[in-house]
């Protein structure tokens, strides 16, 4: 029996991951997954936030996307991601900013779209901060 299931996460920009793993973390529309070597087939789309790879060594790979698409297959799980990040990779101090314009235009209530646009804007910071926090949880321990 398979120890390990063969992960790729690619973005529209590169491929960001791609190697084997013993466990896979991510959050899909109905609640978050663990995907595991001979996981029955799934396509799911991601929610903004973590993605999580464990590897045989049991170390802890922790990435951001903006959303997407997760298909698993029995030997590999693949992440199709608009955006994705080493979660080491994001820029903090933007994403606070980010994050306070968001809240800053959902205060004042413009038109739908803007307040849509905002929404939008607020979600991903959020989740990108998450991500950061995990990041940081996992290297304390």
């Amino acid at each position: 029996m398979a120890t390990t299931i063969h992960c790729d996460i690619v973005s529209a920009e590169a491929n960001i991951f791609h190697g084997d793993a013993t466990l896979v973390i991510a959050t899909g529309e109905a609640g978050e997954l663990g995907i595991a070597p001979r996981h029955e087939p799934l396509l799911t789309r991601l929610k903004p936030g973590q993605v999580e790879v464990i590897g045989e060594d049991g170390k802890r790979q922790s990435y951001y996307v903006s959303g997407g698409i997760l298909e698993v297959q029995p030997d590999v799980v693949t992440v199709l991601a608009d955006t994705a990040l080493r979660a080491d990779e994001i820029d903090e101090a933007a994403v606070k900013r980010a994050k306070e314009e968001a809240e800053r235009v959902l205060e004042n209530r413009g038109d739908a779209k803007t307040v849509e646009q905002a929404q939008e804007q607020l979600t991903q910071a959020v989740a990108q901060l998450q991500a950061l926090e995990r990041l940081r949880r996992n290297l304390q321990h």
